[in-house]
């Protein structure tokens, strides 16, 4: 007779419970409610964010007066403030975090890597390399530098998946030829600056800083429109990106078409880092940090997209309220706020990770 060890308790915090819902069509959706509550809390308050950054300012109004307005009920004043000058500026911030969360946490699942994002892999460096194309070179109004951003992003997207590809995308060569990118397109972008008059390098610096200043409708809704296409998108591949996690030959037998769902999930991300940073520049470290603080939070394995999407928008719309009111009347570029948050986010892990014994 051979003894057994007796069986381990669980550890509780390893422990997850997950619901499974059946349709009458033979689709099953499983849903964490951890996850799940998050998600909405993050929704919430990335929600409220946006309320109290619209009441922010010269004229200061208060929640309730903001909610009252966007109602209906507020006065012709409240409207004009409300509608027409900073409601936008919130919608643009909202939608441009939550584009970045969405393709950081597309390119980290993909790559298998947190270092897998887009400002890191090249894809924010080509967006402004193509701004920077139109700023020095042809001297182009906003709606060219914009178009010049999109075009950069693209091309860049395009040239990192077709240098990485070899008989498929992997993360390992994703993410090398992407640094490498990146630092080609940086010294690009060092030498347009040089060659370029102070007006159009101010210009150009401007820009580079990622800001909100002066965003108004006409960023708003390409924007909006973008996203209510690719978000539900990347969303609907979440369960197919978890199963390519688990690598290629699985995700096959699992049924998944694999260079599909990748080359679909990569243009899409691709697509909203491209129209994020054309409406408000090169926005650092919101892709690089909401899908790993959204994974932190939700302790759900994957990509945590719906997650990194809320956790996206609440960063940048948190950001811009530092941006407008943490120094006084002294306003700040956005971009400047996420890079020192960005930078202590950092910081923590890497002391996080040391005292864990990871690093």
């Amino acid at each position: 007779m051979t003894a057994t060890a007796p069986p381990q308790p669980r550890d509780p915090s390893r422990t997850r419970t997950s619901r499974a819902i059946r349709t009458g069509g033979g689709l099953s959706l499983r849903i964490e409610p951890r996850a799940l509550l998050a998600t909405l809390l993050l929704a919430v308050v990335a929600l409220g964010m946006g309320v109290v950054l619209i009441g922010s300012g010269d004229f200061p109004m208060s929640p309730g007066d903001v909610v009252r307005t966007l109602l209906g009920n507020g006065t012709a004043s409240q409207e004009f403030i409300v509608t027409e000058l900073r409601m936008p500026r919130a919608v643009v911030a909202l939608l441009v975090g939550a584009a970045l969360g969405a393709s950081g946490a597309v390119f980290q699942s993909i790559s298998r890597n947190p270092l897998g994002s887009p400002d890191v892999i090249g894809f924010g460096q080509g967006a402004t390399a193509g701004a920077l194309t139109v700023i020095v070179l042809f001297k182009g109004d906003a709606l060219a530098v914009t178009g010049g951003a999109l075009v950069g992003c693209l091309l860049t997207g395009a040239a990192v998946y077709f240098l990485a590809w070899k008989r498929g995308v992997h993360g390992f060569r994703l993410v090398l030829v992407g640094i490498g990118a990146a630092a080609m397109l940086t010294a690009l972008n060092h030498y347009l600056i040089t060659k370029a008059s102070i007006v159009d390098a101010t210009r150009a610096t401007v820009w580079m800083t990622g800001s909100l200043d002066g965003r108004g409708w006409e960023q708003a809704w390409p924007l909006l429109g973008v996203c209510a296409v690719l978000i539900p998108l990347v969303l609907g591949h979440g369960r197919s990106l978890r199963m390519m996690e688990m690598g290629d030959d699985a995700a096959y037998a699992l049924g998944v078409s694999v260079e599909r769902v990748r080359l679909v999930l990569m243009l899409s991300a691709v697509l909203l880092v491209a129209v994020a940073t054309a409406a408000a520049g090169p926005i650092a470290f919101v892709a690089l940090s909401a899908p790993q603080l959204a994974r932190r939070l939700t302790r759900s394995p994957g990509a945590n997209l719906g997650a990194s999407v809320c956790m996206g928008a609440t960063l940048l719309v948190v950001a811009d309220w530092i941006a407008q009111q943490g120094l006084g009347g002294t306003q700040m570029p956005v971009g400047v706020v996420t890079g020192v948050l960005g930078g202590c986010y950092l910081l923590w892990l890497l002391v996080a990770e040391r005292k864990a014994g990871r690093i």
